[in-house]
């Protein structure tokens, strides 16, 4: 059966961020939903590049999936911080023990505020973890699990960050072939 993954997007977001992650999670074949957390279905990225989501997130509100994915862009970040549906869907997600991933500044702004970050190491756009909890281990490198919660430090990391999510889920084997299919090169 597919997983299922949603990606949130906010006005703002890093359009890398999400659209990369989207691709490299459809390669390995997992199911993905653009949900959009405002009202409208065309989101306007920090490049104001306009993507098309699939849904509103408001209307797929009671479903969780196996994965949830937050793209940063700093003004994105903030857009999703402030959203209680986004917070309460992220806890929810955390208390069904489902895979979380964030990447640039939505470990700092979104995580942090939604408290599942405590007790674990995380990365995030250099300078934003000054955002993390007291309780949070900020790790410098590209990419960081600690347990189902996988988070990315920028743009430059969304193909590391996306590949990781697939590991996660499928295991190194199919992260490599995804990799390798998609000629991406690097670590």
């Amino acid at each position: 059966m597919s997983k299922k993954a949603v990606v949130i997007l906010a006005e703002g977001f890093e359009e890398m961020e999400a659209v990369i992650p989207i691709d490299i999670l459809r390669r390995a074949n997992i199911d993905v939903l653009a949900a959009s957390a405002a009202d409208k279905l065309l989101v306007c990225g920090s490049r104001k590049i306009i993507i098309q989501a699939d849904v509103l997130l408001k209307d797929i509100i009671n479903e969780v999936p196996d994965i949830l994915l937050l793209p940063g862009g700093s003004q994105g970040a903030i857009n999703l911080s402030h959203s209680e549906m986004v917070i309460d869907f992220v806890r929810r997600c955390a208390a069904e023990d489902k895979i979380i991933a964030a990447i640039c500044a939505a470990p700092a702004y979104v995580l942090t505020k939604a408290g599942v970050l405590s007790l674990k190491k995380a990365t995030c756009y250099p300078g934003s973890e000054i955002r993390f909890s007291k309780d949070t281990v900020y790790v410098n490198k590209k990419t960081v699990i600690d347990g189902n919660i996988i988070t990315g430090q920028g743009p430059g990391a969304a193909f590391a960050f996306a590949l990781a999510i697939v590991e996660k889920v499928y295991g190194q084997s199919r992260a490599k072939e995804v990799k390798d299919k998609a000629l991406i090169t690097g670590g």
